[in-house]
C-alpha cells in the first residue's frame, strides 16, 4: 500500500511538473525574471498541495484534467511563499530543495520580483483554468476569492507574520498551532477545497468534512516538518537541519519534546482521517493513503 501511494504521488507530481515546465507565462517576460521564476518553480519538491488538488477532484468524481491548471496555480503560490520565506529579512535560508535559494543565485531584489510574479500569474492561471473547465461563474469567482483568503493577509501570509513574531518568545501550544494552521494549513485547505469545487462539490457538509481533513493534514505536515528539522537527513530534506532551533522558532519539539510530538502527529493524522473515512458521497481511499504517507515521510 505504501509503495502504491508513493508511486501515485510521484506520478502526479511529475504530471504537475511537466505542465509547469510547459507554462510560458504569456511571453514577453524579461529573460532574467523568467529564469528566476522557473529556477524555483521547477526545482522539484514534494508537490503535496497540487497532488491534493488532483486527488480530491478524483475522490469526488471530478475530471483531473479540469483540476490540473488549479493544481499548477497553487504550486506557483507555494513556490512564491518559499522564495520570500528564504530571504535574509525572513528565515534567511541558503538552500531549498537541495539547491541554493533563489536570492543566492539572482539577488534579493530579483527573488522578491520572481515571487511577486508567480503569485500574480497564479490568479490568471486559475481564471483561464476555470474557463477551460466550463466552471459556472459563481464557482470560478468563489475559487478566486478563496485564493485571496487562504493565501493572503488572513491566511498564509498572516502565518508567516505570526511565525516571525514568535521567534525568541515563550509561546503556548495553542499559539504554535495557530501559526501552523495559517502558515501551512490554510494553503493545504485551499488545495483540497479547490479540488472539490472543480470536481462538482458546492458548499455543504461534504466540503466541510474535506476542509476538516485538510486542516488536520496541514497540522500533521508541519509537526512532521518540525520533527524532521531535529532528526531528519539533510541530504533527503534538501535543506539544513537544526535551523528552527538556531532561529529560536516556536516548534512542537521545542515546546513538548520529540516523543510527545511524534505521538501528537499520530493523533492528528487519525483525527483528520476520521473526518472523511466513512462518507458515502466520497471515494476517500487515495486521500487516506496520502495522510498515512505524510505520517511516515522523511523529506
Amino acid at each position: 500500500m505504501q509503495n502504491a501511494i508513493v508511486d501515485y504521488i510521484r506520478d502526479k507530481a511529475a504530471l504537475v511538473h511537466g505542465k509547469l515546465d510547459e507554462y510560458g507565462f504569456g511571453g514577453n517576460v524579461p529573460p532574467l525574471l523568467l529564469e528566476s521564476m522557473r529556477y524555483s518553480l521547477l526545482a522539484g519538491g514534494k508537490r503535496i498541495r497540487p497532488v491534493l488538488v488532483l486527488a480530491t477532484c478524483q475522490a469526488v468524481g471530478g475530471n483531473e484534467e479540469h483540476a490540473l491548471p488549479f493544481a499548477c496555480a497553487i504550486e506557483m503560490i507555494h513556490t512564491y511563499s518559499l522564495i520570500h520565506d528564504d530571504l535574509p529579512c525572513m528565515d534567511d535560508d541558503d538552500y531549498r530543495r537541495g539547491k541554493p535559494t533563489n536570492h543566492k543565485i539572482f539577488g534579493e531584489a530579483q527573488a522578491i520580483l520572481a515571487g511577486d510574479a508567480l503569485l500574480t500569474e497564479s490568479f490568471g492561471l486559475m481564471a483561464s483554468g476555470a474557463r477551460a473547465a466550463g466552471l459556472p461563474a459563481d464557482v470560478a469567482l468563489t475559487v478566486l476569492e478563496e485564493a485571496s483568503r487562504y493565501a493572503g493577509a488572513r491566511g498564509m501570509v498572516a502565518g508567516q507574520v505570526l511565525d516571525m513574531m514568535s521567534e525568541n518568545k515563550n509561546v503556548t501550544l495553542k499559539e504554535v498551532e495557530e501559526v501552523h494552521r495559517r502558515k501551512t494549513g490554510d494553503l493545504i485547505a485551499f488545495s483540497v477545497r479547490t479540488g472539490a469545487r472543480v470536481g462538482g462539490v458546492r458548499d455543504g457538509e461534504l466540503l466541510e468534512s474535506l476542509t476538516r481533513f485538510a486542516y488536520g493534514l496541514g497540522l500533521a505536515f508541519q509537526i512532521q516538518d518540525d520533527i524532521l528539522d531535529v532528526i531528519g537527513d539533510q541530504k533527503l530534506l534538501g535543506k539544513p537541519v537544526g535551523s528552527d532551533e538556531a532561529n529560536k522558532k516556536a516548534t512542537y519539539p521545542a515546546l513538548i519534546g520529540l516523543e510527545r510530538s511524534k505521538r501528537l502527529l499520530e493523533e492528528v493524522i487519525s483525527d483528520a482521517k476520521s473526518a472523511i473515512s466513512n462518507r458515502k458521497d466520497l471515494k476517500p481511499d487515495r486521500l487516506l493513503d496520502i495522510a498515512d504517507f505524510l505520517l511516515s515521510r522523511d523529506r
